[in-house]
């Protein structure tokens, strides 16, 4: 018997000031592992990700946790069901230190310390530290880590490797890695070669719509043709810049 789906989205469609972003998505996050959302830019990964949150406005469409509808909720809400939002532009509180924003991070009685200070030792040396005066990288750590104090049931992810260096990349796909062990992911990432060692399977879209589901992400990016139609990019070892 097949194990149900962690997440559910049918028929979503949603708008950011009266404009249409996202068409009319439906998809389905597996209960373990990590499901790539990939697309060319401007089609709607990062609002489809929003809307799954309600940090946009929905006009339609159903969203599911564990089967059970969470589209109605305001999103404090979602997230006490258990969904984690690690942000395309991390969203630091640059004024506040790493030990601060952490705490501020905590919903459980016991936050997973040990877990984030095995993936982030840097961050435990610079725990004073304003978050604000941390390197991309290390403020993408910060994220990462907020996220990953609570147990969560899914975590949605939006673009972690833009913009970082190559050992950064490196270090944030290891967390990954490491995080979804223990809890399901919905990436959002341009970085072919990190959705490569990272995904299970893959959603891609097309102009606020689903495109292609492939249950095999590593299948997909095999398929030059296939990647090329849907991503407008060849799937060579490395594709930091391309924008999937």
């Amino acid at each position: 018997m097949d194990t149900p789906p962690i997440l559910s989205i049918t028929g979503l469609r949603a708008s950011i000031a009266g404009q249409q972003v996202v068409e009319d998505v439906s998809l389905k996050v597996p209960a373990t592992g990590i499901t790539a959302l990939l697309g060319r830019n401007g089609v709607g990964k990062t609002s489809t990700i929003k809307a799954i949150l309600g940090l946009i406005s929905r006009d339609a469409g159903t969203v599911e946790l564990d089967g059970r509808p969470v589209h109605q909720l305001p999103t404090h809400r979602i997230v006490q069901r258990g969904v984690g939002y690690v942000p395309e532009d991390r969203e630091v509180f640059a004024g506040l230190t790493v030990a601060e924003n952490l705490r501020l991070a905590q919903r459980d009685e016991n936050p997973r310390w040990e877990l984030v200070e095995s993936l982030f030792p840097d961050l435990v040396k610079r725990s004073q530290q304003a978050a604000g005066t941390l390197s991309g990288g290390q403020q993408q750590m910060v994220s990462l880590a907020r996220a990953l104090m609570n147990e969560n049931r899914v975590l949605l992810v939006d673009e972690p490797t833009k913009g970082l260096a190559p050992k950064i990349v490196t270090e944030v796909t290891q967390a990954l890695q490491e995080a979804a062990k223990t809890v399901p992911v919905l990436l959002v990432e341009q970085n072919l070669s990190v959705v490569r060692d990272l995904a299970a399977g893959a959603v891609v879209l097309s102009d606020g719509r689903v495109s292609h589901t492939a249950a095999s992400a590593t299948e997909f990016l095999d398929d030059e043709a296939l990647v090329t139609r849907h991503l407008g990019v060849g799937t060579g070892a490395s594709h930091e810049g391309a924008h999937a």
